[in-house]
């Protein structure tokens, strides 16, 4: 049975997730911002796109860990934590790390593209928890700078995520967040592993439901949650799982789904429009683009080739 403790975690994982819950740096109106998941309606990650310009300021903590990939430089960057104060030129693809509960000051001294990344504390409390590591509470360690490769395709996974309205996001940016948390925790982190994670996929049961839950659900936004739900199982837990049964992540399965969906119903004399709403798919360019990638031809083309 699941402890008070995480089942708080998980319902406080699935609050959304807002601008006015993170430092402010994004507030600044100096600051263009391109995109951001305010209305994405994702929970357990926060993230922004922009162009920030030069600026010098200090910062209250929030609970939530922070990560800025820098996207173009180098460009140089001062931070002050206490009384200590850092100086580095972070090259792209550098990553500036700050742990919650964390009060900083930072100066920028050109104009950056940046995207910033918000894990909420609980959920890199939950993950820890699954992968055993040691202590009650997690330390993470500050980092200004420093290239961490598979962070960085983490997110770039989050920018895909927030800028492409892909129906299948929420999902996504789900199973990054945790895996983002665990990249910090294993190299960015004052803990290590205590015990080995669990190796196995989902029971055959397990993966009979997953499954139905996605088809069920094919036209509105899933989260990982729901999923582990309905699978008895937290939202990590039944993420590494399902990989390891399909050897895909959830989000993929799920825009197989639909894309099975949608070569059904293109039978059906419903048109293009009604079969993009009808699969979860934002709109009917959005169908095409994913149709074609993983079939070859357009809908357009496998409706006209099917009737052949």
């Amino acid at each position: 049975m699941r402890s008070s403790t995480a089942r708080h975690s998980h319902q406080t994982c699935e609050r959304p997730f807002g601008i006015e819950q993170t430092h402010g740096i994004l507030l600044r109106p100096e600051h263009r911002i391109f995109a951001r998941s305010d209305e994405l309606g994702w929970s357990s990650i926060y993230a922004s796109l922009q162009h920030e310009a030069p600026y010098a300021d200090d910062f209250r903590a929030v609970d939530d860990h922070l990560i800025v990939l820098h996207l173009v430089g180098p460009v140089g960057v001062r931070r002050r934590l206490g009384k200590a104060e850092e100086r580095r030129v972070i090259p792209p693809g550098g990553l500036f790390i700050l742990p919650g509960g964390v009060d900083f000051g930072v100066t920028l001294e050109n104009e950056l593209d940046s995207l910033h990344i918000y894990l909420r504390q609980e959920l890199v409390q939950e993950v820890a928890d699954e992968l055993g590591l040691c202590g009650a509470g997690i330390e993470i360690l500050p980092s200004l700078g420093e290239p961490d490769l598979l962070a960085e395709r983490l997110a770039l996974g989050v920018r895909d995520a927030l800028t492409e309205g892909d129906p299948a996001a929420g999902v996504y940016a789900d199973y990054l967040s945790r895996a983002l948390a665990a990249r910090l925790l294993r190299e960015h982190s004052a803990y290590r592993p205590r015990t080995s994670p669990a190796r196995g996929g989902l029971t055959t049961a397990q993966l009979k439901l997953a499954t139905d839950y996605m088809e069920a659900n094919l036209e509105r936004s899933l989260t990982l949650a729901e999923l582990g739900r309905a699978c008895g199982l937290s939202p990590t837990h039944f993420a590494r799982r399902f990989k390891t049964a399909v050897g895909a992540p959830p989000h993929q399965r799920l825009m197989q789904l639909r894309v099975e969906r949608a070569k059904r119903l293109l039978l059906s004399g419903l048109s293009i429009v009604e079969v993009a709403l009808a699969c979860g798919f934002a709109h009917q360019e959005h169908l095409t683009t994913v149709f074609r990638r993983r079939t070859g031809v357009t809908p357009g083309s496998f409706r006209r080739l099917a009737r052949n």
